[in-house]
């Protein structure tokens, strides 16, 4: 009982440290959720009702990295970012761009490839985030290219050594080429830093 004092004038210096950060709350459920639109060929649609696509197979290479399971959530723009920021889904990868509106939201990978805006901006619904959060910022040029990243909560610095880690071995060893080359027939990815 005599401790009982000291330890609750602990108690507001711990509760920082009581915040779960989001790599153990994907460790402890065996699964990334990955929130994407799912209608935006060739980085993520449905073919024969199966999740397929450039974003698909990264997400899945990021889960096997991390030791845990792609679960893949279709949803919609208006939940797509909002959904990542409650922690309803752990990231999003859905072609999208990093502004200095999305930095104030949330923390963002490296950008995992850089790819024409045309290529995007050609598909049948054009309310993508990308559009959206860039490309209205300034026309679409024909020659523009924009740099795709990963957007998760803010405030996870594990979680976000270990996406990079993870983003940075697939990059490293050629799988982010290959995937480039098999979807979008060009070697878009970018330089893994050293």
């Amino acid at each position: 009982m005599r401790f009982l004092p000291g330890l609750i004038c602990l108690l507001p210096l711990l509760s920082p440290l009581a915040h779960a950060e989001l790599i153990d709350d994907v460790n402890d459920r065996g699964e990334l959720r990955i929130a994407l639109e799912a209608n935006t060929p060739p980085f993520n649609f449905k073919e024969d009702d199966k999740l397929t696509g450039f974003e698909v197979e990264l997400g899945q290479l990021l889960a096997a990295e991390l030791d845990v399971r792609a679960d893949f959530v279709v949803t919609d723009s208006n939940d797509l970012l909002t959904g990542v920021e409650s922690g309803k889904y752990d990231i999003a990868i859905n072609h999208i761009t990093e502004t200095p509106a999305l930095t104030e939201r949330f923390d963002f990978s490296q950008p995992y490839i850089q790819t024409d805006a045309q290529l995007i901006a050609q598909k049948e619904e054009p309310r993508s985030i990308l559009l959206v959060q860039s490309l209205t910022e300034e026309k679409p040029k024909a020659s523009q290219t924009v740099s795709l990243a990963i957007p998760f909560q803010k405030g996870n610095p594990a979680f976000q050594a270990s996406l990079e880690n993870a983003l940075q071995r697939i990059k490293g060893d050629g799988r982010l080429e290959a995937l480039s080359q098999k979807w979008l027939g060009a070697d878009t990815s970018v330089t893994p830093k050293p």
